[in-house]
């Protein structure tokens, strides 16, 4: 069994769509409240945060099977 990482998003847990959708919502919305702020360490760490979780939520997310089917 593999051991998961510090930033292991490829969990089962996260297999529903609208939480997905939703984490990757919360974390934009972060990110453009940053910019508004001109706090642009934050909007920059926020806005890197986002795109990584659009990329393995959204993009590479693999759902796999349903649990129960192996």
């Amino acid at each position: 069994m593999k051991r998961p990482g510090l930033f292991d998003v490829q969990s089962h847990s996260l297999r529903p769509l609208w939480l997905r959708v939703l984490i990757v919502a919360l974390v934009c919305a972060w990110a453009i409240s940053e910019v508004l702020r001109e706090a642009w360490a934050w909007a920059a760490l926020s806005g890197a945060a986002a795109i990584y979780l659009i990329h393995q939520l959204l993009i590479a997310f693999d759902p796999g099977p349903p649990p129960g089917e192996d």
